[in-house]
């Protein structure tokens, strides 16, 4: 019963995204840049939906439409499609190795924002 709601949620969500896409206009008003962020809408939703489709455990099933939720309601809010950057120094505040560093990467995990999650740092 809980996969088939959980199921029927994940496609109304996709469903969602791709209706904003139909309605989406860059803050520009260009066509030029309508068309790139929609597109750029189109292939993260795909890219994300299908990296997470093999998915079976129920919290973090909620957690990815918790982050497309959020990503959604933040671009639309901003007019900007892309994930905002969070802007902390890869290895600003650990040295190299031990403790120290173990500490900062868990730091660096618990203060991602939900619209990121599904991002690899860089």
């Amino acid at each position: 019963m809980t996969m088939a709601v959980t199921r029927t949620e994940v496609l109304s969500l996709y469903r969602r995204v791709l209706r904003v896409v139909r309605s989406w206009q860059a803050q520009s008003a260009l066509p030029r840049d309508t068309e790139t962020e929609r597109k750029y809408i189109v292939q993260e939703a795909h890219a994300l939906f299908r990296q997470n489709q093999k998915l079976t455990d129920q919290a973090t099933i909620k957690k990815c439409i918790a982050e497309c939720e959020a990503r959604i309601e933040m671009g639309m809010h901003y007019r900007n499609p892309y994930p905002r950057p969070v802007y902390l120094p890869p290895m600003g505040l650990a040295t190299q190795k031990g403790r120290k560093l173990r500490a900062q990467q868990s730091l660096r995990k618990q203060a991602k924002p939900l619209y990121l999650q599904s991002h690899e740092e860089t």
